[in-house]
């Protein structure tokens, strides 16, 4: 018997059997557990109602068409069979347990493959505040334990350092502590008695303690794992009744989408985010609409991109400090970086060059030092492309120069790259000097 939930889908992403054969085959490659599979293997699927006889396997096809339709699945859109173990895509379930199974996973984090946690989704159901406004019942509380307001300002405390060590060191150093962190002290915190204020205070710090392991799991390169703690944290947020710490997760999960080359998702977040968001100052529409800027750019919407600009530069202008700078944390910097990645989506390299020269001028002491390696990186692969090879260089040897400090796995295949783009210039005598660097600098980290 015919799947026909899967033929829709295929239908819909207009792909042949062949097509979807291949593109599973290439989710498959990209997870380390390579496939073979051919267009009698995907008619099979189709026209017969073959099940994929492994989950693996059936998740692969699933990723596959929500990659090609550029939306959430789940095995039942495609008339599979549900996991038996997916409590990490569901809602309702005691939010503060799965936090708990996250922290020890991480534990474990050297098994990535195995674990699954490495690998970005796009078939991940992501939930929409309506799922999860208001479910404090998702949280057990602890009778015997008691909380107050010193206990919440410690978390904020706590979070803001965990926030500069990862800024200044990455994610590989600072993630095991704030997973730590939220497992051992946040978890317990969760389950306390406290008045309904203290409560939700306390939800609201545990989502953002979720949204930063996430963020510093994104940079290690657990994307995989970092939408989970991501899941948690909005769900948490939700519990708190508290949506401008939903919206801002949910512009960090477009953020972790756009930065590895998920358009259609990344933009779907961003417009989530700044649709959900209750009336926001200036500075958090910045926020919202640079993020939305990104967004459409890598799906090629060139005048939703320049409009959503448009707005995030009327929005920074209005909440500048006496130094020229917004307050807070999007900056007239962060306009600059992300009039650079627009601009290079749309196509306009050299643009994107002066931005993010623009972007270097603009930064204060509030920028961390890994996006500062991180979009240096970025202007030395756009200067190549323009042909500055000097400039370039100069540019990737001050990269090199906090190398050793930091521990990213983003930073680290930034210096890969700059092993890969300088392989067709040795006959240059800088060119050949700073990718040797790189190099020994790679074989010191172990990377």
């Amino acid at each position: 018997m015919p799947n026909e939930k899967l033929q829709r889908l295929v239908r819909q992403a207009e792909w042949t059997y062949e097509q979807l054969a291949r593109k599973v085959n290439q989710v498959a490659t990209e997870r380390g557990t390579k496939r073979s599979y051919s267009s009698q293997a995907a008619w099979l699927w189709v026209k017969k109602g073959v099940v994929p006889r492994d989950q693996a396997s059936r998740s692969l096809v699933v990723e596959a068409l929500a990659r090609g339709l550029g939306r959430s699945l789940t095995c039942t859109d495609a008339g599979f069979p549900e996991p038996e173990d997916s409590s990490h895509a569901r809602t309702g379930t005691d939010v503060v347990d799965e936090l708990i199974d996250l922290g020890r996973v991480q534990v474990d984090a050297t098994r990535r493959r195995a674990l699954g946690v490495g690998l970005f989704s796009v078939a991940l159901t992501i939930p929409g505040w309506s799922e999860v406004a208001g479910r404090a019942h998702a949280v057990q509380v602890n009778p015997r334990a008691r909380i107050g307001q010193a206990e919440v300002d410690s978390v904020g405390a706590m979070i803001n350092r965990l926030k500069v060590l990862d800024g200044e060191f990455g994610g590989q150093y600072a993630r095991p502590m704030a997973s730590a962190f939220l497992t051992n002290t946040v978890v317990p915190y969760l389950r306390a008695t406290a008045t309904e204020s203290v409560r939700k205070a306390m939800l609201s710090a545990g989502a953002m303690a979720c949204y930063l392991t996430g963020w510093m799991a994104v940079d290690e390169g657990l994307n995989g794992l970092a939408q989970r703690y991501y899941n948690k944290g909005l769900e948490l947020a939700g519990a708190a009744d508290d949506r401008m710490t939903y919206c801002h997760i949910l512009r960090g999960i477009s953020v972790q989408a756009a930065n590895l080359g998920h358009g259609r998702p990344a933009a779907r977040y961003a417009n989530a985010a700044a649709d959900t968001a209750p009336v926001s100052t200036h500075r958090m529409r910045a926020f919202l609409a640079g993020q939305q800027a990104h967004g459409y750019a890598l799906t090629g919407a060139k005048s939703d991109a320049l409009e959503s600009l448009r707005v995030t530069e009327r929005a920074v202008s209005r909440v500048t400090s006496p130094s020229g700078q917004a307050s807070g944390g999007y900056s007239a910097s962060t306009l600059a970086y992300h009039t650079a990645q627009v601009r290079y989506e749309l196509g306009d390299v050299k643009g994107s060059v002066s931005a993010l020269h623009e972007h270097f001028k603009l930064r204060n002491s509030s920028d961390s030092n890994r996006s500062a390696m991180m979009f240096g990186s970025l202007l030395a692969e756009r200067q190549l492309e323009v042909d500055h090879l000097d400039a370039a260089c100069a540019t990737w040897n001050r990269v090199l120069d906090d190398y050793p400090a930091m521990h990213s796995g983003r930073v680290d295949d930034r210096v890969r790259s700059a092993v890969k783009c300088l392989a067709p210039y040795q006959a240059n005598n800088t060119a050949r000097h700073t990718r040797d660097r790189a190099r020994v600098l790679l074989a010191q980290r172990g990377v």
